[in-house]
């Protein structure tokens, strides 16, 4: 039997999935661990969490499969993409937790770049605008903010890296460090149209070249894999950053294509092919993948609060006991009050990008209960959504035209409700898949390309499912009238400057 192993290390968990030939899943192995919130808007992982929690379930899938690493082709990572990480090149060890994605410490930093005019330069160059969430400023904080590190950072002995490379770097014992191309574009250092990290850009964020893995395609020989850690050397083949991921894995690998991956966070990506889309609405324009050397480009839509607004739900407000409660409660709730939720629980990305608004509900009556509360949450999701996809219209006519089919995978797709939800607030169908998995699924198909277990992209296509449709059933009125009331709840909410 020939599987291919999936690493995917989130946010709150990481997850190894076992994937057969024929794209089957044999095994899977999860394991949370915990966030650190040391400050207000600072989230932090400690790094030996990342670690031991991928070891753990890498092993514990392949028990699970009573699989041996002589049966794994090969092994393709997929990761939290923005999250920072520095260590010691000696040691392997990191000199601070890492910084998540949704952290916001260097927003001061990232405004300060703005007032300078540094923005038109690294927007023309990487695809992305100055924003605590990317990885750059991320790294001048930690050398600027651990004792020494940036003296050391001088001198070679540290290095930067995503999750990918931080695991691909312990994984291989310390033999390679290295990314693939979705990771590096994420970092504010990476010019997307040359394919090269950028010197200018270095400079004015104060980030030594000496710190910064190699880039390659997303589907390559990263390197083998220590024996001792999964009873066998296993090659690795396949690394792409977990939006991008999902976008292989959605076979959305022909231009007008697009995938939304609900999480903790929300991530629209539109493949733009060849063509790397500057966006006018303030979309991020991002590498998709890159096969063979050729990057394929996409319109990027952050959204920081998805899934996170559930969870606060049920760990913040202690109104719903699991998340899957929400759906039913949200169908029960009174249909005549207008509540709305704008999660901006650390700021507002696409198309806003506001780092210092704060969430807020509205329209609360006495009358208002748990019920509408868990609806407003859910509906947040599908607003935000709407956003990216007027945006990604707008950037791109290709995506204007055409009947937009939104292809969706992520935990809250399990919601039946909250889909048709969706596809009432796009005005637009959507697409859920038979293999959910599709974020894993990806890094499987890189890695088993590679490795010669999958099929080109063109016949891996072919194997994409469709669980159920979901069609829009509101009335243009209907519709109309609620998206006004999200516009006017997101306008009271921006930080008036």
């Amino acid at each position: 039997m020939t599987f291919v192993l999936a690493i995917d290390q989130g946010t709150t968990s990481s997850r190894a999935i076992l994937f057969r030939a024929d794209t089957t899943v044999a095994a899977v192995a999860q394991q949370e661990f915990p966030q650190h919130f040391p400050a207000s808007g600072w989230v932090e992982h400690e790094p030996e969490d990342l670690w031991s929690s991928t070891v753990a379930v890498c092993r514990e899938a392949l028990d699970k499969a009573r699989a041996t690493a002589r049966d794994v082709a090969a092994i393709g990572i997929t990761n939290q993409r923005e999250t920072t990480l520095v260590w010691d090149r000696k040691s392997g060890k990191a000199i601070h937790r890492a910084i998540v994605w949704q952290d916001r410490r260097t927003a001061d930093a990232c405004a300060a770049l703005k007032a300078a005019g540094h923005e038109p330069a690294f927007a023309a160059r990487t695809g992305l605008i100055l924003d605590p969430y990317f990885s750059g400023t991320k790294i001048a904080w930690i050398l600027d903010n651990v004792p020494g590190a940036r003296a050391r950072a001088e001198r070679g002995e540290l290095a930067f890296g995503t999750v990918d490379t931080f695991l691909l770097w312990r994984l291989t014992g310390g033999a390679v460090h290295a990314t693939d191309a979705t990771n590096a574009s994420r970092t504010l250092l990476y010019d997307i149209h040359r394919g090269a990290w950028d010197d200018e850009l270095l400079s004015i964020l104060r980030v030594p070249r000496s710190m910064l893995p190699e880039v390659r395609d997303s589907s390559a020989r990263f390197g083998e894999t220590l024996p001792e850690l999964l009873g066998g050397s296993i090659p690795v083949c396949g690394v792409a950053g977990d939006q991008q991921a999902a976008t292989v894995g959605q076979a959305c690998f022909t231009p007008g294509m697009m995938k939304s991956t609900y999480g903790t966070g929300c991530f629209a990506l539109l493949n733009t092919g060849a063509q790397a889309v500057a966006s006018q609405n303030k979309l991020l324009t991002t590498i998709a993948y890159q096969l063979g050397g050729k990057p394929t480009y996409a319109l990027e839509g952050s959204i920081f609060v998805a899934g996170a607004a559930v969870q606060w739900l049920r760990d913040g407000l202690g109104v719903v006991k699991a998340a899957a409660d929400t759906g039913p409660m949200a169908e029960r709730a009174d249909p005549a009050q207008a509540v709305y939720l704008v999660p901006a629980f650390v700021g507002l990305g696409a198309p806003y990008w506001d780092a210092e608004c704060r969430g807020a509900l509205y329209g609360l009556t006495r009358a208002t209960g748990p019920n509408e509360i868990a609806r407003a949450a859910l509906e947040s999701v599908c607003y935000q959504t709407l956003d990216l996809l007027d945006a990604m219209r707008a950037d791109w006519p290709g995506a204007a035209g055409a009947e937009t089919v939104l292809r969706v995978d992520g935990g809250m797709v399990a919601s039946d409700w909250t889909m048709q939800r969706l596809a009432d607030i796009l005005g637009a169908p959507v697409d859920r898949p038979v293999v959910r998995e599709t974020t894993a699924l990806g890094a499987a198909y890189l890695a088993g390309l590679e490795a010669g277990v999958y099929p080109d992209p063109s016949r891996f296509s072919d194997l994409w499912r469709l669980d159920r449709r979901f069609s829009p059933h509101f009335d243009g009125d209907l519709r109309a009238t609620m998206v006004a009331g999200w516009k006017d709840a997101v306008s009271r909410t921006l930080t008036r400057r």
